[in-house]
């Protein structure tokens, strides 16, 4: 879709002298900074690139905390925590400005403005002009300051929450009612309906795990999510329920189970079993899904092949979010369109044209081309998740398998703006086509990443996670799963660049004593325990990481997602203050234990999935910090 373009120049217009100084192009730090990511980015540094970007963005998120306290102040019926989810949901605390690249109004998204990622009619609600009504205020106002875009969200919120209980029900539902895109009452389509469910959910989602990394910081509560959502939309939503106390019983009925392994909600029956999808009728069917595990929402912007062959994959970022895009690509007068559409936070995918039809999205390359939309703005870098890479590579590995003219190893391998149209490439970025001005998927989509991912080499490491840039797959506290004993709350897992053994970061677990006699049993989830959002792992290979315990007493293992349930391995004894290796074969089953689901204590499918990595230690008052580092696959 059609990228803003944001320079590092024009990367903020909040108040504080630092951003000012930006803003205005004064000489000082910030602008030599804008420099060296220019330069980094034209040089093709991409590393280089990426922290000159997480430096610029930690200068601007820094104001933003002071701002949403003025916001609470002024709205205090507005739960705490909510308006920092929100602005992670919609920009990951980015101040929007799809104004300054010069493009007419009408571009594939109705354009967000400002962190709170606001709209301004086009196609959409006028959230913008509503709430400079409500405030006082002009609309160039809320779109352009920080401060007042902040006050410009809470005011319409605060609006959705008046007469309303404060529970996690009332807050979905004001949640899906300030969303601005679909019908409020519902009646124009069961799309619209999971459309702002589908927002909602990502605002919570950010509440229930909580954020700290790169300078956001959303406190994590637990939400309730039985509460906040009907069971079948749960379904649909892919939502964690790790923190359900499953003794209750609260949601499981005979349609709908809790899954031991993930905690989610599955379906047991054929009533829950379509649940999770909509659209036009005769498409209401798991089977109408090309890829595995997608939910299936039809779009109406879309046309037939005319019997074109497919030889081509299309990367896209959406330049908006996951549930806009729904809702977006389900308007006829969009005239927009793409097969799949991945959501950041987990991976979760919606399909809304079948691989057989042509969708919308590249001009004259619709007939031959398959098309993948990313959550996200291509200024961010914050957007590009490992859930998200690994669940499009798996679309694109099975292009590649289905379809003669699509190869995995012609894909791009680095970043470049150039039209590679008539260059031997199948797997190539929205940029890269003729007959197309877009600009993205941008210079932050991992293209060397992602050609690994869809090339796993048959030999050799593959590093699952780093920690260079983000927490990777480890998106959860170390409390947010309901198998996890003995910690309290104030437990935390956050990249931590003072103490690494490779690179310049590592994850810094830090446990602290939950009152109580009980030994600490802590399931650090990957992929939030979703084995959908993980790479996949050879069962000839070996799982390893380097760990280091700031304390005696510390036990490390892991879990790993089999076909049978999850197999737990044994644990073993770490070194206090000291870096220590250690791994587990994957294929010997005297390191390995059942857990649940069935799971019989070996690993046999050919192909699995990490689920966590345990840490154990004894009753103690103390806090212990342990950093992770470099987690891996040895084959």
């Amino acid at each position: 879709m059609k990228h803003v373009i944001l320079t590092a120049l024009a990367l903020a217009c909040a108040s504080g002298s630092g951003m000012a100084a930006v803003a205005n192009g004064e000489p000082g730090q910030a602008v030599d900074e804008a420099r060296a990511l220019a330069e980094a980015g034209a040089t093709g540094d991409f590393a280089r690139s990426l922290q000159a970007q997480e430096k610029l963005l930690r200068a601007e998120r820094s104001h933003y905390p002071a701002m949403f306290r003025a916001a609470y102040a002024r709205y205090p019926r507005i739960p705490a925590g909510t308006l920092e989810a929100l602005a992670y949901s919609q920009s990951r605390w980015h101040q929007l400005r799809p104004d300054r690249n010069g493009e007419p109004p009408h571009s594939d998204m109705p354009r967000a403005w400002g962190v709170m990622g606001l709209y301004a009619g086009e196609g959409f609600a006028d959230q913008v002009g509503e709430a400079a009504a409500l405030l006082g205020t002009t609309s160039e106002r809320v779109k352009h300051n920080p401060a007042t875009n902040i006050l410009a969200a809470a005011v319409l919120l605060d609006r959705e929450l008046r007469g309303s209980a404060r529970d996690d029900e009332a807050l979905a539902q004001a949640l899906q009612d300030y969303a601005g895109f679909g019908d409020r009452a519902g009646a124009a389509s069961a799309v619209d309906a999971y459309a702002r469910a589908s927002f909602a959910f990502d605002v919570l989602l950010g509440m229930d795990r909580g954020v700290d990394d790169n300078g956001i910081r959303v406190p994590e509560r637990e939400v309730q999510w039985e509460r906040a959502f009907p069971a079948d939309m749960l379904v649909r939503l892919n939502a964690p329920l790790v923190r359900l106390d499953l003794d209750r019983g609260v949601v499981e009925t005979e349609a709908f189970a809790v899954d031991p392994r993930t905690g989610q909600l599955v379906a047991r029956s054929p009533a829950g079993a379509d649940a999770g999808l909509v659209g036009k009728p005769g498409n209401a069917s798991l089977a109408t899904v090309d890829f595995p595990g997608a939910r299936w929402v039809y779009s109406p912007n879309q046309s037939s092949r005319g019997g074109t062959a497919v030889r081509e994959v299309a990367i896209h970022t959406m330049q908006g979010s996951y549930a806009g895009s729904i809702s977006w690509f389900q308007n006829p007068s969009a005239q927009v369109s793409a097969h799949y559409l991945i959501r950041s936070s987990d991976g979760q995918v919606t399909q809304m044209v079948r691989e057989s039809q042509k969708a919308w999205h590249v001009r004259s390359h619709n007939p031959h081309s398959i098309g993948i939309e990313h959550e996200g703005y291509i200024s961010n870098p914050d957007w590009y998740t490992s859930a998200m890479y690994n669940k499009s590579a798996a679309i694109t590995r099975q292009a590649c398998a289905r379809y003669a003219g699509i190869v995995c190893t012609r894909a791009m391998k680095t970043y470049t703006s150039a039209d590679l149209s008539d260059a031997s490439y199948d797997i190539l970025g929205h940029q890269n086509l003729t007959d197309n001005s877009h600009t993205d998927p941008g210079k932050y989509w991992n293209w060397s990443k992602y050609y690994g991912l869809i090339n796993p080499s048959s030999g050799g490491t593959t590093v699952l996670d780093s920690f260079e840039s983000s927490v990777g797959h480890f998106v959860t506290s170390p409390t947010y799963s309901g198998s996890t004993t003995g910690v309290s709350t104030a437990s935390t897992a956050k990249r931590n660049c003072s103490i690494r053994h490779n690179g310049s970061c590592s994850l810094q677990v830090r446990l602290v004593d939950k009152a109580g006699t009980a030994a600490w049993a802590v399931r650090l989830l990957s992929g939030s325990g979703n084995p959908g959002s993980n790479t996949g792992l050879s069962r000839t290979g070996r799982i390893g990481f380097w760990v280091y315990a700031a304390g005696n007493g510390m036990k490390v293992g892991v879990g790993i997602d089999d076909s049978d349930g999850t197999e737990r391995s044994i644990s073993k004894t770490l070194a206090a203050n000291k870096w220590t290796y250690v791994e587990w074969k994957l294929s010997d089953a005297a390191q390995w234990n059942a857990w649940t689901g069935g799971s019989n204590g070996a690993i046999t499918a050919s192909t699995v999935k990490l689920d966590a990595i345990w840490l154990y230690h004894a009753n103690t008052s103390y806090t212990v910090n342990t950093y992770i580092d470099n987690v891996q696959l040895i084959k």
